[in-house]
C-alpha cells in the first residue's frame, strides 16, 4: 500500500517541482517608490540636480505591469490668482517645467537591466503614446534609470528608494 502510494505522488512531486521551478523571477519593480533625486548629466559630464536638491515624487509598479511616475520640484511658485485657469505666462512656464509625470505599462528586461515603458500620458504631451526603452540600475532598495538625452544633451537621471513592497510597508 505504501509502495503503490508513493509511486502515485512521486510523479506529482515531480510536476509541481517542474512549474515551480518554472515559475517566472518576483518582479523586482513592483511597489511603491520614493524619489530621492531627480538629476542631470550635462554634455561635459557634471552630475547637477534638475528639480532642485530636494525633488518631491513617487513612482508606483503594478504587477499587472502598470505604472505611475510623479516628479516636481522642491520649490514651485504659487500662482497670484489662486485660480489655475488665471495664471499669468510665466505662472504656467514655471509650472510646465517644474514636474515631469507620466503614466501607462512597463516591462523589465532583468538580463539586460532595461525598462520599457508604453507611456500613455505625461506632463510633456510629447511623450503621449510613445514607447522608451530605459537602463535601469537595482541596488537593494534603490532604483534609477537615465532617461533619453534631451535637446540641449543633458541626461536626467531618476533616483528612488522602496517605501512599499507588494502592498507591504518598511
Amino acid at each position: 500500500m505504501i509502495a503503490r502510494t508513493l509511486s502515485l505522488a512521486a510523479p506529482l512531486v515531480f510536476a509541481i517541482s517542474f512549474v515551480h521551478a518554472q515559475a517566472p523571477a518576483a518582479n523586482p519593480f513592483v511597489g511603491t517608490w520614493k524619489l530621492i533625486a531627480a538629476d542631470k548629466i550635462l554634455p561635459d559630464g557634471t552630475r547637477v540636480p534638475d528639480y532642485g536638491t530636494q525633488p518631491h515624487g513617487l513612482a508606483i509598479f503594478t504587477a499587472d505591469g502598470y505604472f505611475t511616475v510623479e516628479v516636481f520640484r522642491d520649490v514651485r511658485v504659487k500662482f497670484a490668482s489662486n485660480d489655475r485657469a488665471k495664471g499669468t505666462l510665466e505662472e504656467y512656464k514655471d509650472a510646465s517645467l517644474s514636474a515631469s509625470c507620466s503614466f501607462g505599462t512597463y516591462s523589465i528586461d532583468s538580463a539586460s537591466s532595461k525598462v520599457t515603458m508604453k507611456i500613455d500620458r505625461a506632463t510633456f504631451p510629447n511623450n503621449d503614446e510613445t514607447t522608451q526603452v530605459r537602463a535601469y540600475e537595482l541596488k537593494g532598495d534603490t532604483l534609477s534609470w537615465k532617461v533619453p538625452a534631451r535637446p540641449d544633451g543633458s541626461i536626467p537621471i531618476t533616483v528612488l528608494r522602496r517605501i512599499d513592497v507588494q502592498g507591504k510597508r518598511d
